[in-house]
């Protein structure tokens, strides 16, 4: 392998260098590897020209369902361990769950997963690391991987809003906040690397996975991922001792499979991969230290990613200069055999992942455990072997891992604490968006007699996919309860159920009874009968829009309508002629135009998290002013999809007999206060093609109270040598307004914001006439007009 190859591949090392490092480290009083002033790139060559071929291929696997090799029922057990892997093994898949035991579900998550309590999980890490450093010939402890979408997924852990929520905030501030005490919480439980965040522009709803994004945007995806990495990891790629290493999810094209069903072909061209697809995943890496990146499940253009040599070499590594690690997404490597059909067997499947670059395979290095044999029979190159566990060697050096695997003392003290829950409520302050509002809002405590709250989400805390088990929850009316105590009597109606369970890790989905739900309605419409204003709960529950991971364990849809007899629960509370306000709880943006025309005031909440009753409490009561705006467009109607905001010019003429507009478009939401919009003012009216202009607007609070106002600054290419999207967010900022106060926003666009790639496929800016367009939404907008010489 050459120089320049070995130089965009990332390696840190030749392997002729790895058999002199221990010559280099016999002149320090121990092994090179072990002294923590070494740099890291030396520690690692040291150490790998140590290893025996065992001993490397157990650095690039891990253990899930295997842990059953390495434990006494929930105990590990160092024997056992030392008989199953005498070369040790790299990595441990979700600690905290019960996978392995002989009582250990089998789903891939969900309350289904059964975690171990918090005491459980350090013990089991502790010994673990005590077996790895003191009890295996070279004493390398072993990389802990969690989930931690929205939260660390594991019990008393703390759980923010969904991501599309987060996303909807506009507040990179504060999505660093939530994932710096997400780190921490990981963290104090002896856990390394955090599989977040998820970057993938989401474009069709049906798509279950919707809920795990920040939404359609390039640019606002980019945004909140680098924010969360920054709070992930810091501002380093060796990271302190309170923070984690990021796995950045999952390249490419994931949210927008082909018929909206999860792992589906993304048949999506080169343009529109650099154009839309990729630059999220581009800022990440560019701007921050990101540790890990994760393929995706599905193919691009008939290649599977897992086997994709340019997507992951020679644009990952090779244009945008990643040197971290690739790790695979659960069973992906195996999928190259069992479900695309590219390679004819497990052994081959992980050499073709392994030569594009994948360096670890999870859960369970279920194929990466034939490579030892493999390399044997001279199928697979030492030097492949050795460039996958250079790079997770590496993984384990930044994270600190040979001074300090343990995890911390005080990690009950730093989990689900006061400070967590304050954030998490502050969050789900930002995260809930005012759709509608006919001036029903805000309420006023003790203004009505008697508040019904209704609805299959009234009375339980959704907090989405990816979550535990928090130490606290609150539901809609549980705060309201709370908010109105002494003020005014709160009664509550079921109204209908969604679905007959509530365990989002069951795999067959089975709608509640039409029947049942009807006398259910009979009953909410005598509770609201006797109310003076009706708060509605309804929208999605994690089974209805969840990861579809396996043909018998589905989570997308056709419709995005609502299910179970929610309509029929909404026209007969509506008919009872109360105020009837909704709130809108759930994963994906739901096409109800009936309700969205019908109600006196709407919230989407998405799923708002552990202190979201509270929240949703607080805004509609008015103690809280909602500033959220929508990170997606919200569909009229399911045949519209893709529907997108961003669209190019010839997208959209019209159908016959439907309203071709959305129900509510990207970027929208209203707040109690109005706000104006000066027109946007340049710093200069020409600039070069590589020159930077600054935007400027005032924005004016003319309302009564403060109140958040979200500044979304688009361009648009009048002319182009490829065609251009009709506005491309390019700038944004949340702020804050007093009442009568005014401010001017201040927003700067350099070469990046007016790129294209052109005709031969190359990033350029191209001189012309721009169009800059400021406002408070995707569609109420004031322009002004840049020249680019």
């Amino acid at each position: 392998m050459s120089l320049a190859r070995r130089q965009a591949l990332g390696l840190l090392a030749s392997t002729s260098f790895f058999a002199a490092a221990p010559a280099v480290a016999a002149r320090k009083s121990g092994p090179l590897y072990k002294d923590a002033t070494a740099p890291i790139d030396l520690r690692v060559r040291d150490l790998l020209g140590r290893m025996t071929l065992e001993e490397k291929v157990g650095q690039i696997i891990a253990l899930w369902a295997t842990k059953a090799d390495i434990m006494d029922d929930l105990t590990f057990s160092p024997a056992k361990a030392s008989q199953a892997y005498p070369a040790s093994f790299g990595q441990i898949t979700r600690p905290s769950d019960r996978r392995g035991a002989p009582d250990g579900s089998q789903q891939a998550g969900g309350v289904g997963a059964r975690w171990r309590t918090p005491a459980d999980t350090v013990a089991f890490i502790t010994a673990v690391q005590t077996w790895a450093t003191q009890e295996t010939r070279l004493g390398i402890p072993v990389l802990f991987h969690e989930e931690s979408l929205h939260g660390y997924m594991a019990t008393d852990a703390t759980m923010f809003p969904m991501a599309i929520g987060l996303a909807g905030s506009f507040d990179r501030d504060l999505m660093r906040d939530v994932q710096s005490v997400i780190a921490r919480e990981v963290r104090a439980r002896g856990v390394h690397l955090a599989l977040s965040p998820v970057v993938d522009i989401a474009r069709d709803p049906r798509w279950g996975r919707i809920e795990e994004t920040f939404g359609e945007d390039p640019y606002l995806c980019g945004e909140m991922g680098v924010a969360a990495v920054l709070g992930l990891q810091g501002e380093s790629k060796q990271i302190g001792p309170d923070k984690v290493m990021a796995t950045l999810k999952h390249m490419t094209g994931h949210g927008q499979p082909q018929s909206g069903e999860n792992i589906a072909p993304a048949p999506i061209s080169e343009r529109e991969l650099r154009e839309n697809f990729f630059p999220p995943f581009r800022q990440v890496v560019k701007r921050t230290g990101i540790a890990a990146v994760m393929p995706s499940y599905n193919e691009i253009d008939g290649v599977p990613s897992h086997q994709n040599k340019w997507l992951l070499g020679d644009i990952l590594r090779g244009e945008w200069h990643f040197d971290g690690a690739v790790v695979s997404d659960y069973g992906a490597v195996h999928e190259l055999d069992t479900i695309h059909h590219v390679q004819p067997d497990p052994e081959a499947s992980a050499r073709a992942a392994l030569r594009a670059g994948v360096d670890c395979e999870l859960p369970d290095g279920m194929t990466y455990r034939t490579l030892v044999e493999q390399v044997r029979a001279g199928k697979v190159p030492l030097e492949a072997v050795d460039i996958a566990c250079t790079r997770m060697l590496t993984l384990k050096f930044r994270a600190g891992l040979f001074e300090n695997p343990w995890p911390r003392k005080d990690y009950d003290a730093l989990t689900g604490n006061a400070e967590a829950r304050a954030l998490a409520l502050k969050a789900a302050h930002k995260s809930i968006a005012l759709l509608r509002n006919d001036g029903t809002l805000p309420l006023a405590a003790g203004a009505h007699r008697r508040v019904a709250v209704i609805g299959p989400n009234a009375a339980i805390a959704r907090l989405g996919g990816y979550s535990s088990i928090p130490r606290q929850d609150v539901s809609l009316l549980e705060g309201v309860k709370a908010k109105l105590k002494g003020k005014a009597e709160v009664v509550h109606a079921q109204g209908v159920f969604i679905t007959q369970s509530e365990d989002r890790s069951v795999d067959e989905v089975y709608l509640a009874d039409p029947a049942k739900n009807r006398q259910l309605i009979a009953e909410a419409v005598e509770v609201a009968k006797g109310a003076d204003i009706i708060l509605l709960a309804i929208g999605d529950t994690e089974q209805t829009s969840r990861e579809g991971f396996a043909k018998n364990h589905l989570g997308d849809r056709t419709s995005l309508d609502l299910l179970g007899e929610q309509n029929a629960l909404f026209s007969a509370i509506k008919a009872t002629g109360k105020p009837v306000i909704v709130c809108a709880i759930n994963g994906r943006p739901p096409s109800y135009p009936d309700i969205v025309e019908s109600a006196n005031a709407l919230l989407e909440c998405w799923y708002p998290g552990q202190e979201g009753g509270a929240a949703m409490a607080d805004i509609l009561f008015g103690d809280v002013n909602p500033g959220a705006k929508l990170p997606v467009t919200v569909a009229r109607d399911a045949g519209q999809i893709p529907i997108f905001y961003n669209r190019k010019p010839s997208a959209r003429r019209g159908y016959v007999f439907e309203d071709i507009s959305p129900l509510f478009p990207f970027g929208y939401g209203l707040s109690y206060t109005q706000f104006t919009f000066g027109k946007p003012r340049l710093s200069a009216q020409r600039i070069g093609v590589g020159g930077t202009v600054t935007v400027e607007v005032d924005v004016r609070n003319m309302g009564d109270r403060a109140g958040d106002e979200v500044v979304q600054l688009y361009v648009h290419d009048q002319t182009a040598s490829v065609t251009r999207p009709i506005k491309e967010l390019k700038g944004f900022e949340r702020i804050t307004l007093a009442p009568g106060e005014t401010r001017t926003v201040r927003l700067s666009l350099g070469p990046d914001a007016f790129a294209l790639w052109n005709l031969e496929m190359e990033e350029v800016v191209e001189p012309g006439l721009v169009d800059i367009m400021v406002g408070p939404d995707s569609q109420n907008l004031q322009t002004v007009t840049l020249e680019i010489i």
